[in-house]
Order: structure tokens, then sequence, then C-alpha cells
């Protein structure tokens, strides 16, 4: 798939997860074979304003190249200032966040309130696409109603300002990650403008990502939660798409990865905060798993490194044991 002038090796974006798609989770998708990497959304006002939060937002690693990273802010001068702040990093992309309805983004004329004033997000628009030269995408939802006349009305807004690509989650703004996505939305779009459509939504395993684009005709897709704990869904769709299989995942390569995940955000956030980060976190890697809820309640209190890998690797051997010592099992 093609976005302006880069070239990704495949058509599988991961979606921009807020508080959970840093750079350890973005490290992970990409070892899996995800072309395109999004930050979580980072507020235009916290770059502007030069908040070490927000800036620490964007720290990145050559591994997880090619990046786009969200930004979201109701001002164009802002919003454009923030944008060329975000280049001068090293994004290989610029996506602004058109979908977000949290109350405290929606207030400020932000997210997916942008969708209520088309004239104001074409100006918005316009104002990024000229302080930036990477390219730019924009993601958004259906709308604040079902018929999706909205997204369309925006996303042929984007074509005609520029933008490289859109991306569409067929939700409503008020449905929030409830109900079904309605992949029609994203087939009309994909019919209405000539740049790149990203469907999102409703991708759990491969056959989601195949059905999808059959019936929309999107150029690439967007997985976001489907991946959370599961980061070889990429891998898995690749395969599916290449040979029609979906290979398997051993409980070697599962804890593998947890161990991968640790050490990352460790190093990202120090041991304090990253064994913190990681009480919740590697529950969802264990999910469905036997014992899981036993190991979920050992991880509870972990305070550092080496804890947290013993009681990974105690874990493995214990599901090991169970398997007949066979390290490729799998469930």
């Amino acid at each position: 798939m093609k976005i302006g002038a880069l070239f990704l090796d495949n058509n599988l974006v991961m979606a921009p997860l807020s508080g959970i798609s840093n750079l350890p989770f973005r490290l992970l998708a990409r070892g899996m074979g995800c072309a395109l990497v999004c930050s979580e959304m980072v507020s235009a006002h916290g770059l502007i304003q030069k908040s070490e939060k927000t800036e620490k937002m964007l720290c990145s690693d050559p591994k997880e190249k090619p990046l786009s990273i969200q930004i979201f802010g109701a001002d164009p001068d802002i919003m454009a200032e923030a944008a060329r702040i975000v280049e001068s990093k090293g994004a290989n992309i610029l996506d602004i966040n058109f979908g977000c309805s949290v109350k405290k983004v929606i207030k400020t004329g932000a997210g997916a309130a942008l969708m209520k004033t088309p004239k104001k997000a074409e100006a918005l628009i316009k104002a990024v696409r000229k302080s930036i030269t990477i390219p730019m995408t924009v993601k958004m939802r259906s709308g604040w109603d079902s018929s999706g006349d909205q997204a369309l009305r925006i996303a042929e807004i984007a074509d005609a300002c520029g933008v490289d690509a859109v991306t569409v989650h067929p939700r409503t703004a008020t449905q929030g990650f409830g109900g079904t996505a309605d992949w029609s939305i994203i087939r009309k779009i994909k019919r209405a403008i000539s740049i790149p459509v990203i469907g999102n939504g409703d991708i759990k395993g491969a056959a989601d990502a195949i059905l999808m684009q059959k019936t929309t005709g999107c150029d690439g897709m967007m997985i976001g939660r489907g991946a959370i704990g599961n980061p070889w869904l990429f891998s898995q769709i690749l395969a599916c798409f290449l040979d029609g299989e979906i290979p398997s995942v051993s409980f070697d390569q599962r804890f593998e990865m947890m161990k991968q995940y640790v050490e990352s955000t460790i190093r990202c956030q120090g041991e304090k905060r990253g064994c913190h980060m990681m009480r919740s976190r590697l529950g969802w890697f264990v999910k469905g798993l036997p014992g899981s809820s036993k190991f979920r309640e050992s991880i509870k209190r972990i305070a550092s490194e080496d804890e947290t890998i013993h009681l990974i690797k105690s874990y493995l051997n214990d599901l090991q044991k169970m398997s007949g010592q066979n390290p490729t099992a799998t469930l």
C-alpha cells in the first residue's frame, strides 16, 4: 500500500490506542509484520506548551519505522504548529483524529466534534496540510448518526485538500465500541474518493480482515483491540492472505513475546513504572489459558524485572507440564 510518497510493506496498520499503543506495544506489532504503527492520540496543545508528558509520547525507535503520529485539537494554527513539531521529530505520517468521542475532547471542538462542523474541519485540514511535507492522514468515525453521511463529507473534504489517506471506523460517535461496525460505510467512502481508504472496526481474527477487504474494497485494514494481547494477529492475517492458512501460536512464542514486552517497557518507562504497568497488561497475553487467573493474581504486586520474568517462566513451565513438555504446544 502507498500513502503519499510512502510505500508500505503490506496493507496492515496498527490503530492508535489511547493508553496502549506506546513504543513497546508498537514494537511488538512491527515484529509481527504490521506495516505501519500509530502512536497514542497526542494533544496539539500539549506539544505547543512543551508538556514533558506529551513530548514523551513522541519517543520512537528506528525499529518501529514507519511511524504515524496522531494529534488532536480544534484550532488550525495550533494544529499546524503541532504538526511541524511531529514532522521535526521524525514521524513518517501525521494523522489527525476526527473520531474521539471522549467528553473532554469533544467539549473543546476536537475529535468527533469536527465531524459536525465541515467548514471548520476543512480549515483545519488545509492549515495542517500546508505546514508539513510528510504524508497526512485522517481517522474518523461514521459520524453522529448511522447514515455515514458525515464521514463521507469529511472524506471528500480530505481528498480535495490533499490528505493522502483516510481511515474509517464505521461506528457512530455515541456508540463507543459497542454494537457492530457498519462496513458498508467503508465501501461507500471507497467508491466516492480517489485516495486510499483504510477500514477499521471488528477485525478480531484473520478471517475478518479477509472479509473486510473483500466486501468493502478498502486499500488497507487497521487493527486495534483485536491485537491487544495478540500481536500475532498481524502475522496470521498476512499468512492467510498468502496461502489461506492461519498459523497457530505456541506457548513458547506467546511467553517469549511477553518477556520482550516486559523488557521493552522497562527500558522505556523504568523498572518501577514498567512493572506497575505489567501488573495488568501481562494478563492480556494469557486470556483463556489454563491457570490464567492464578497467573494474573501472582503478578498483581510485581516490583522488579527479575521477579516478573521468573513468574512468566514458572507459568510457562506449568503449561508445558500440562501439555507433556511440548514447547510447540498450542491451544
